[in-house]
């Protein structure tokens, strides 16, 4: 008999009733060291308090309007994310995938709106994640994601990793019209793309008129560091997808673009019933006022740099274990020379959670404010599973 939840995930066999910044208590009381942050998502912790207070004084005055009506709170968290982004618009959204879903619309909308809708091809990658959408594993073509589901959306361009030759061969065609990149691959295995590849991709699509769209579901929202990875890089898209972080554990999204690239979307274009409801606004709002704070962002890269001093002495400890550190700021990965799954296992005996990702990598996405006390404690957890996994 199947059971009542739909058996579509591969569950640990863990279970969690509270939470505390970045420690989870489970049903028999234990206490569990969280370096996963719901995949990057509880930005802040658990039961943050001021996003509690934000959550708390909303629902006493309104949970959902719809958007039929003008919404205070969505108007202030787009006028904060617009003031510290390259962006002119954004449209809020409940997840990653609902944010891919508008990307891909309004980038063929905008070609058709210039009077050249034949330019519907959007440039991907190999090893990216954009959400289980139709569009969003149309979009990826990883034969996991897309076997059985078909007939896949067309309209997309898959090319390798880091392939130069093949993206100057495929951007040159007629009919492609955007370029979908996440500035750290964070499913595929924390890749992140070079700051003078970033470069040159957006003057490659200023070259030849296409359109540049940065996924920074998982790599945004201070977590490389910056307000948004692509920051370092000096450079900017023409549309945004955006979630996880920006809600710190409440559901939130939002595309965010240009003006000119937003040109098509018109009233009646796109919807969302609870996107942007006041409940996720209020504390959207909130995530954004703390994190874009350059004094926050400033800890976060001196953690990050503590957190993968410690890492790198992890992987010299236990070369049969780990093979490297990859990734930037407080997003970062292992890549394992051990079956990742092993590791991750041995760290939920040690009361340690992380998140494997492709490329047999352990993904290592805390809390920004975590702090330097539990950086010391997560890396003695992972060193003593480690140490268990090399007596098998």
């Amino acid at each position: 008999m199947i059971p009542s939840i739909l058996p579509t995930y591969n569950r640990a066999p863990l279970s969690f009733v509270s939470g505390q910044g970045p420690w989870l208590t489970a049903t028999d009381g234990s206490r569990y060291l969280d370096m996963g942050a719901g995949i990057a998502v509880n930005a802040l912790g658990h039961a943050n308090p001021d996003l509690v207070a934000a959550l708390t004084e909303q629902a006493g005055k309104l949970w959902h309007l719809s958007n039929l009506y003008e919404i205070p709170e969505q108007k202030a968290l787009a006028d904060a994310l617009v003031a510290e982004t390259f962006a002119d618009t954004a449209f809020f959204t409940n997840s990653g995938t609902e944010a891919c879903e508008l990307a891909v619309k309004m980038a063929r909308k905008y070609w058709y709106e210039k009077g050249q809708p034949d330019r519907t091809n959007i440039i991907t990658f190999d090893g990216s994640f954009h959400g289980r959408s139709s569009a969003g594993i149309a979009a990826a073509g990883s034969e996991k994601m897309v076997k059985g589901f078909g007939p896949l959306l067309p309209g997309f361009v898959h090319l390798k990793f880091g392939d130069h030759d093949a993206l100057n061969a495929a951007i040159a065609q007629p009919d492609v019209g955007a370029v979908l990149i996440e500035p750290v691959q964070g499913e595929g295995g924390i890749r992140p793309v070079p700051d003078q590849c970033l470069k040159g991709l957006r003057d490659l699509c200023d070259q030849h008129g296409v359109l540049l769209i940065f996924d920074e579901v998982q790599c945004g929202m201070g977590r490389t560091g910056k307000l948004f990875a692509h920051e370092w890089a000096g450079v900017a898209p023409d549309i945004m997808m955006v979630a996880k972080g920006i809600g710190g554990g409440f559901p939130l999204g939002a595309v965010l673009a240009t003006e000119e690239a937003a040109l098509g979307m018109v009233a009646g274009t796109h919807g969302s019933t609870y996107g942007g409801n006041p409940l996720a606004c209020a504390v959207g709002l909130r995530v954004m006022q703390i994190i874009s704070d350059p004094a926050f962002l400033d800890e976060v890269n001196r953690k990050a740099a503590l957190l993968r001093q410690r890492l790198e002495g992890l992987v010299a400890a236990h070369p049969s274990v780990f093979e490297a550190v990859r990734g930037s700021g407080l997003m970062l990965g292992l890549k394992c020379v051990a079956p990742v799954a092993d590791v991750v296992q041995a760290g939920y005996a040690q009361h340690l959670l992380t998140v494997p990702a492709g490329d047999n990598v352990m993904r290592l996405l805390p809390p920004l404010n975590i702090t330097d006390e539990d950086i010391a404690e997560a890396v003695s957890r992972l060193d003593a599973a480690a140490a268990v996994v090399e007596k098998k």
